[in-house]
């Protein structure tokens, strides 16, 4: 006789969703991240405020993409891995990043509708991976190169920065913020090494106060009683401890008889110092940048042999400064011969608002810059941090790989052009499938318009046919609330930011639709605690 009870298979507490309930979840879980974003696409697009629920509660306003889904707790499997995608989009090209998200999200509701017509995901999946093809190739055979004509890149770099920055808080002084942008990255020479270019905020003023600073601004201020300006610096940067009224071994007592006992201990810690202050001025250096505090009295030595000394600068400014000068950090001062000191021609104090800085000029590595950004709240510096980040991002790539593309949703209808033609060719199932993947990829401009309160269907169904005669320039005009030629307007974006997009949004759609099951592991068992309290 069989038993008919159910048998379980998974550990009690864990859980399985099956065919069309997993694939159901994933779909709902996709679609709500993409209509989080959404609303922050384009030049029009809202901000979002994100609360953090910690002792020291924090505010952030922002419409980037990245941010915002990093800040989110999401427990739904397919809402991470477009989590992630938009990671990965900002790690690697620095933009685009809520772009790759509603491309995935409105590929998924598309995906949703054909699967109910009792589509195969499998042939949506070919459908898809054919038309990736087809809308590539349009963009590639779109892209233009002026790499080797200087004057006319140096116009794609300012139009790129213009288009980046048009979406983000800068959008006000965008012609601003494009030259400080494009003559920090031009300043790199084509390393692409964005460590040279630091960014530094300081509260007061507004925006349009920000300018660029050839050089290397230091937050820290100089000693007590020393030099205030050096040229011809040669710099000693260390990371070591210079506090000397503190016995080092620790969990150590020190019992003495007398107070005297007590008196030379502590000349014995001041002649330590001395003597480690002495072997640092054998290196012939007159600056000496510290990463950890110090004390008074190897302060009061540097003073008196007229070094400059600038302590607790923080990790990241000594690393920076470490490679701008051309320095090493040092921990130890026993082989002075074998240390690199950092150079550089002038070292004096200035003043940005109410703070002291440190400026080193004429730093070893030329292209070495620093953008100071004023504004009047840390909210607003916070988010013109993050919107020059991803225009100094897209500049360097676009360097790189200097082909552009039109932006203005041009791109994106002449892709679904291109993929809705072949669509037409091809016979069978995966004509539909690469039908709603041009569908998709027209939703992009449909929501750019729609944030900014225009009549979309009428804007997109004026490109559609513009592109289907062969205009393939046509790309919304957002001032104007009209269709136009992009390229006049000066509307254009990296290629290589366009073609992430469309990879790692179609990439990740087709990793969700192969879903048929989510298992979650059951919850750690908490063992019970005997102690008694």
């Amino acid at each position: 006789m069989m038993s008919l009870n159910p048998v379980q298979i998974l550990r009690y507490g864990a859980e399985e969703e099956k065919s069309e309930i997993a694939r159901l979840s994933s779909f709902v879980g996709a679609t709500a991240i993409g209509d989080l974003v959404k609303s922050t696409l384009g030049p029009k697009g809202m901000d979002k405020i994100l609360q953090t629920s910690s002792n020291n509660e924090t505010i952030q306003v922002t419409n980037d993409g990245a941010t915002i889904l990093k800040a989110i707790g999401v427990d739904n499997p397919a809402a991470k891995v477009l989590v992630d995608i938009s990671r990965v989009q900002d790690d690697e090209v620095g933009d685009g990043t809520t772009s790759v998200v509603v491309l995935a999200s409105e590929l998924l509701k598309e995906a949703e509708g054909l699967v109910s017509q009792k589509i195969h995901p499998q042939t949506i999946i070919a459908g898809w991976r054919k038309a990736v093809d087809a809308a590539r190739q349009a963009l590639t055979d779109a892209a233009v190169d002026n790499g080797n004509d200087l004057v006319k890149f140096r116009e794609d770099l300012m139009n790129i920065a213009r288009t980046t920055l048009s979406s983000k808080i800068l959008t006000q002084h965008k012609d601003m913020f494009a030259k400080l942008a494009v003559d920090a990255v031009l300043r790199l020479k084509g390393s692409g090494s964005l460590d040279a270019i630091q960014i530094i905020k300081k509260l007061g003023g507004n925006l349009s106060d920000s300018y660029l600073e050839s050089g290397f601004l230091l937050d820290k201020k100089i000693g007590i009683n020393q030099p205030k300006r050096i040229e011809k610096a040669k710099i000693l940067i260390a990371n070591t401890s210079m506090d000397t009224d503190k016995i080092k071994v620790f969990g150590s007592r020190v019992r003495v008889d007398a107070i005297s006992k007590v008196a030379q201990l502590e000349l014995a810690e001041k002649e330590k110092m001395k003597l480690k202050v002495e072997k640092i001025l054998k290196h012939g250096c007159n600056v000496f940048v510290n990463r950890q505090l110090i004390y008074n009295y190897p302060e009061q030595i540097f003073a008196d042999a007229g070094v400059m000394a600038i302590e607790h600068a923080d990790f990241e400014g000594v690393e920076r400064l470490a490679l701008v000068t051309g320095g090493e950090i040092v921990s130890t001062f026993d082989c002075p011969e074998k240390v690199k000191l950092g150079t550089c021609d002038l070292i004096e104090e200035i003043m940005i608002g109410e703070d002291k800085l440190i400026r080193f000029s004429g730093v070893a590595l030329g292209e070495a810059c620093t953008i100071v950004l004023r504004g009047a709240t840390q909210q607003i510096l916070d988010e013109a941090e993050r919107s020059l980040h991803d225009a100094l991002c897209v500049l360097s790539q676009t360097v790189k790989e200097t082909r552009t593309v039109y932006g203005g949703g041009c791109s994106e209808m002449l892709m679904a052009d291109a993929v809705s033609k072949l669509a037409a060719k091809t016979p069978g199932k995966e004509a539909v499938a690469m039908e709603a993947f041009a569908k998709a990829l027209r939703q992009l401009p449909t929501i750019i318009a729609d944030n900014a309160g225009y009549d979309s269907a009428d804007l997109v169904a004026q490109m559609r046919a513009a592109h289907t005669e062969g205009r393939h320039t046509i790309g919304l005009d957002m001032e104007r609330g009209r269709v136009g030629d992009v390229a006049e307007l000066g509307i254009t974006e990296s290629y290589q930011v366009k073609r992430q997009v469309l990879i790692s949004g179609a990439e990740a759609a087709e990793m969700i639709m192969r879903v048929d099951n989510i298992i979650r592991a059951a919850p750690r068992q908490r063992a019970p605690d005997h102690r008694h309290h």
